[in-house]
């Protein structure tokens, strides 16, 4: 379910990108400005609107702490705002003096990539804002480009349908041939890094002319080799794609079509879930929060809407234990309470309500916690309280849940799942205690994590919410 929150009418001319940063989301639009507004409200700053191009700003993107924002323009230039107080800390020309179409940052913020009308790519040292190299892509106009969650390479989109894969040294690693007819329009890296045995595997997202949204799988082999091949071709809109871009779990999709449409696929599977209708003109630009199930998407309506994506979750009612053993970590004091007494256990009923153990609570006991915090002295009675949530959670993996839903490593129904380097999801608990504790390997491969980033995966916390309310 979604549900459109709100509605941004402040530009005076076509909305042609938005981006978000934790707290921040960004527009910019022909009317050579950028407005940036605050994500727990959304109202527009203080400083906003950002004046300073001299023409239409076509991109616009936040650096990895959301310090910095990058704007280009058809003035041939790449500026560097301050989000502290709205003031211009670079102005980057483009090499050829050719408009702007396109500016990329780096997931670490180290390198900014700009493509501009005349095919010609400029890699900039984004901390010290000097220019390291650049390229060219003969014949075409670059519109599109993202950099891989490694940071270490990069692909472009042009006008004349290609997708080409680039290093930082700008040479070309990869190129896929006519990847959409009559032009490729967007592209996006998903997120996460999917690695296995000798291969580390991206999702790439790519959008055109022909009204296709594509997936594509690129992978990179430990020789130093690529490859690049087409996993799903999306069809869900009638006219061409303009917009596309991933939720920061990588597990949704939104594009935005010249159709008026917006919208939003199950990435994994290539399924179609929503399509959005409330813009009255092409839909130019969308993009996902990293820190809420929130889409931006621009239009050339001169609006931005504010989409919220539901998780399907009720609430929990009460339910009596005998009831609820699928849902334990949903259990409130008083279900807790009277499970005790279903096994005998009553006993302990006023040490556990002084304690406040709920259901969480519960299937966290070990026998240090008896001990120390519940102070109960008997063994027998320890170790019978530990075998009966034993059972509880064996109970929980026989009785039907599905397997994705559990944590690979508690066994438990994940409340907060996240995704992890090796591409599993967990709970953000217990992968975080492994983390601390286990020298950053994958519970699932023991190979290293390549990062600690965990991504939330709404799409599965939304499955689960599902689930829950219908069991």
């Amino acid at each position: 379910m979604t549900t459109l929150i709100c509605t941004l009418q402040d530009h005076r001319d076509d909305v042609n990108w938005c981006a978000f940063s934790g707290n921040l989301l960004a527009t910019c639009s022909g009317d050579k400005t950028l407005r940036v507004y605050s994500t727990s409200d959304f109202s527009e700053l203080a400083f906003s609107p950002l004046s300073g191009h001299g023409y239409s700003v076509h991109c616009c993107c936040f650096s990895a702490c959301g310090q910095f924002l990058a704007s280009c323009s058809t003035d041939a230039t790449v500026v560097i705002w301050s989000m502290v107080s709205g003031e211009i800390e670079a102005v980057l020309e483009h090499p050829g003096r050719s408009p702007v179409r396109i500016c990329a940052l780096s997931p670490d913020s180290v390198h900014l990539v700009s493509g501009a009308s005349d095919g010609t790519l400029a890699l900039w040292d984004f901390p010290s804002k000097q220019l390291c190299r650049t390229g060219t892509v003969n014949e075409a106009t670059l519109v599109a480009c993202s950099f891989s969650p490694c940071s270490q390479v990069f692909v472009t989109g042009s006008t004349y349908g290609d997708l080409r894969l680039w290093d930082l040294e700008m040479r070309q690693l990869h190129a896929e041939k006519n990847a959409h007819d009559l032009g490729v329009t967007c592209c996006t890296f998903a997120p996460s890094i999917l690695s296995g045995g000798q291969v580390v595997q991206f999702r790439l997202a790519s959008c055109g002319q022909d009204s296709q949204l594509k997936i594509w799988a690129i992978n990179k082999f430990n020789f130093g080799g690529y490859k690049m091949h087409l996993l799903h071709t999306l069809t869900g809109q009638s006219a061409p794609v303009l917009s596309c871009a991933y939720s920061s779990d990588g597990q949704l999709l939104v594009s935005g079509s010249v159709d008026k449409t917006v919208t939003v696929y199950d990435a994994n599977n290539a399924l179609l879930l929503y399509t959005l209708n409330q813009h009255e003109r092409y839909v130019t630009a969308c993009c996902f929060s990293p820190t809420a199930p929130i889409i931006a998407t621009g239009s050339m309506d001169k609006t931005v809407n504010i989409w919220r994506l539901e998780d399907g979750c009720r609430g929990r009612g009460t339910t009596s234990a005998g009831r609820s053993k699928l849902l334990v970590g949903d259990w409130s004091e008083e279900d807790v309470s009277v499970w005790l007494v279903e096994e005998g256990l009553g006993g302990l009923v006023e040490k556990f309500r002084a304690n406040n153990i709920d259901g969480t609570e519960l299937l966290s006991l070990t026998k240090e916690t008896l001990v120390s915090e519940l102070h109960i002295d008997s063994v027998g009675l320890r170790n019978k309280v530990l075998r009966k949530v034993e059972e509880l959670k064996s109970d929980s993996v026989c009785s039907g849940i599905p397997d994705e839903f559990l944590c690979p490593i508690t066994r438990e129904l994940m409340r907060e799942p996240v995704i992890a380097a090796d591409g599993f999801s967990y709970e953000r608990e217990a992968i975080e205690s492994w983390i601390n504790t286990k020298n950053r390997s994958s519970p699932m491969t023991n190979l290293p994590l390549l990062t600690t980033l965990l991504t939330p995966n709404h799409t599965l916390k939304m499955a689960i919410g599902r689930w829950k309310t219908s069991h």
